[in-house]
């Protein structure tokens, strides 16, 4: 089983020497991953279903993912995720890929629908039709990073006559993960993503969410090229062992652990105490 780290970029982390400081120690201790969240802006005051306080303090994915391709070597670099139906899919296949540079082949592009409809707001982007305008957008990105010739004729993206280099250093292109539990999002993962993201999910919801991909299955087409749905979750924090092994018993490929922690000691120790406790007991 795969382990990784959520919120490299927000909070603590939000420190450009803390979040390296955190990276150099989960790739010095085995972790595979560190993943990023996303919110452009959040609400202000804080309500339901917001995640976090206004000012919270969140880096640009990309950006983040970026300043630390430069402080690790092998760590995977994962978006967990980014809200693509507010982005423009032309700019993020390049943004994205430039990280993939960067990094030398270990982006993991994770994606949602989003959820917040004063963020779509904020920045002008269609809340009604996000669903459709994600769909879209991976296949924009799939094809500016694959086709030789890329051209795109949809309802929100069209693109012809142009060419986007370098590419993504990794072939076909980086693994793309679809995030949400939703049953258009479990619909989008089969018929679109190398791997599904569910983000504090116990082993019931967990269980469940399994079920709703192996129905998704019987709902949209999975092309073989994607190969075999790799199946990433966050858990709610402080999962012991006996609780990753719930959820490697149910298939799933990688625990994306959130740390305890609001503070860098804090943060560095956590670290240190996973991978002797958890880490190195599942490999």
């Amino acid at each position: 089983m795969k382990i990784g780290v959520f919120g490299i970029n927000t909070g603590p982390c939000a420190a450009p020497a803390t979040a390296a400081k955190v990276a150099r120690a989960a790739e010095a201790a085995g972790f595979e991953s560190v993943w990023t969240g996303e919110h452009v802006v959040l609400p202000d005051p804080q309500a339901p279903p917001s995640p976090a306080p206004p000012r919270h303090p969140m880096l640009d994915p990309a950006v983040a993912l970026g300043f630390l391709a430069a402080h690790t070597e092998r760590l995977r670099l994962a978006t967990g995720i980014i809200i693509l139906p507010q982005r423009n899919p032309v700019v993020l296949a390049k943004e994205l890929a430039s990280v993939d540079v960067l990094s030398r082949g270990r982006l993991i592009f994770g994606l949602g629908a989003g959820y917040l409809r004063p963020e779509f707001e904020a920045v002008g982007a269609s809340f009604h039709d996000r669903g459709a305008r994600t769909d879209e957008s991976i296949d924009a990105i799939r094809t500016l990073w694959c086709d030789a010739q890329p051209r795109f004729a949809g309802r929100t993206v069209r693109f012809a006559g142009i060419d986007a280099h370098p590419r993504p250093v990794q072939r076909p292109h980086p693994p793309i993960v679809v995030g949400g539990t939703s049953a258009a999002a479990l619909r989008r993962a089969v018929a679109r993503g190398n791997g599904w993201y569910g983000f504090l999910r116990d082993p019931d919801t967990a269980r469940a969410d399994l079920a709703g991909l192996a129905a998704a299955r019987g709902e949209v087409e999975r092309p073989d090229a994607l190969g075999a749905l790799e199946i990433s979750i966050t858990p709610p924090p402080r999962l012991d062992l006996d609780g990753a092994r719930r959820y490697r018993d149910l298939g799933v490929d990688r625990l994306v652990l959130l740390p305890h922690a609001r503070d860098e000691a804090t943060l560095l120790r956590w670290v240190d105490e996973t991978a002797e406790t958890l880490l190195r007991k599942l490999a």
